[in-house]
């Protein structure tokens, strides 16, 4: 159909075809086990006949307590990993679970449907199934994934989905993570992928397999979610001490420069500027996002005449047993009450007439 070749073409140009290996879906999902039982699971982005999301869900999926499994894509049929969208029809498979006790999802038991239109995510067939959900779980293309997620968040669906971590410095993408409504998951990947066999070669992270299979691998890839996990509540340690050479301040707002995520400095209260691998350490009852990036004069956040990469201002947040900063002789803790004695010399009464302030 004229919609998949041109979908095809659009994938082919921007080189966003990679298909994830099984061991980085098992190491990242383990992790969000109670979260599915009882659910339906939507995997939209995915060939059902070949795709791991599908063989991880179908073959846990009594062990994960699922209600339904639903796959879709965009390509034919064929066990073809990299088929060309050529097919007259797209077609989306369900899964309810075991059904003669063998623990092993059989053709039999798995419902094959057509769809009508090109199986893209978008469609409208594709966005009834997503209403049919519960949680997404899935590798959309990376080029798309502004769109992605929009439409997870216009339907208010759970989603445990892998991007590219720049994703993160996409203002729409930020503005979730700021407002707690989308959080980096429990791992980041150095992940390898298969990739189409008219992929160009690349000078590094590329290599062709045995079988003639080409791949490709990225070390900042991450996976992207709303469903709360152990990780989002673990205080991220810190062990430097605040001073002023060693955390310059910023030319254009009013905050420090933090160079690594482990220096930023455990007695320091103000707004910090740190990388934005900080994210994958963000605790929110630890930490408050400011605002990413941007001064006060609306440019890049610059130090010593030079713009550090894509900052997140952040700031502590004050909780019990803190040490915070004061105007007292001593430090007070978050919680802990100023106790206040009479002085030995009577302070002065207030002015009772009007003549008498200022003198």
């Amino acid at each position: 159909m004229a919609g998949n070749r041109s979908l095809h073409a659009a994938n082919k140009a921007k080189e966003d075809e990679f298909y994830t290996e099984l061991s980085d879906i098992e190491n990242e999902l383990k992790h969000y086990r109670h979260h599915f039982k009882g659910k339906t699971v939507l995997c939209n982005c995915d060939d059902p006949r070949i795709s791991n999301f599908f063989h991880y869900f179908s073959y846990n999926f009594e062990q994960l307590g699922l209600k339904k499994l639903i796959t879709t894509c965009y390509k034919n049929q064929n066990r073809d990993l990299f088929s060309q969208n050529d097919s007259e029809r797209a077609i989306w498979l369900e899964y309810y679970g075991d059904k003669n006790g063998n623990r092993v999802p059989d053709p039999e038991e798995i419902g094959i449907h057509y769809f009508e239109g090109d199986g893209d995510f978008r469609s409208k067939e594709c966005i009834e199934l997503l209403k049919q959900t519960d949680i997404v779980v899935t590798n959309p293309p990376f080029s798309l994934f502004r769109e992605y997620v929009a439409q997870l968040m216009k339907y208010e669906k759970k989603f445990v989905i892998l991007g590219n971590q720049n994703a993160i410095t996409y203002k729409e993408i930020f503005s979730f993570i700021q407002n707690d409504q989308l959080w980096l998951g429990s791992t980041l990947s150095f992940a390898k992928f298969k990739v189409p066999d008219y992929y160009e070669p690349k000078a590094t992270r590329f290599w062709i397999d045995e079988s003639g299979q080409k791949w490709r691998s990225m070390g900042n890839i991450c996976w992207f979610t709303n469903l709360d996990i152990a990780k989002r509540h673990e205080d991220l340690i810190l062990y430097k001490s605040y001073n002023p050479d060693d955390y310059p301040k910023y030319e254009n707002y009013d905050a420090i420069e933090i160079k690594k995520v482990t220096e930023i400095p455990m007695d320091y209260n103000g707004i910090m500027g740190v990388p934005i691998t900080f994210l994958d350490k963000y605790n929110p009852e630890q930490f408050e996002i400011v605002k990413f990036r941007k001064g006060n004069d609306d440019k890049d956040l610059s130090v010593n005449g030079k713009c550090p990469y894509f900052r997140i201002l952040i700031r502590r947040r004050q909780r019990a047993g803190d040490v915070v900063e004061t105007f007292h002789e001593t430090s007070l803790q978050v919680g802990q009450s100023l106790h206040y004695e009479q002085p030995e010399t009577a302070l002065p009464m207030a002015a009772e007439e009007e003549a008498e302030y200022g003198k």
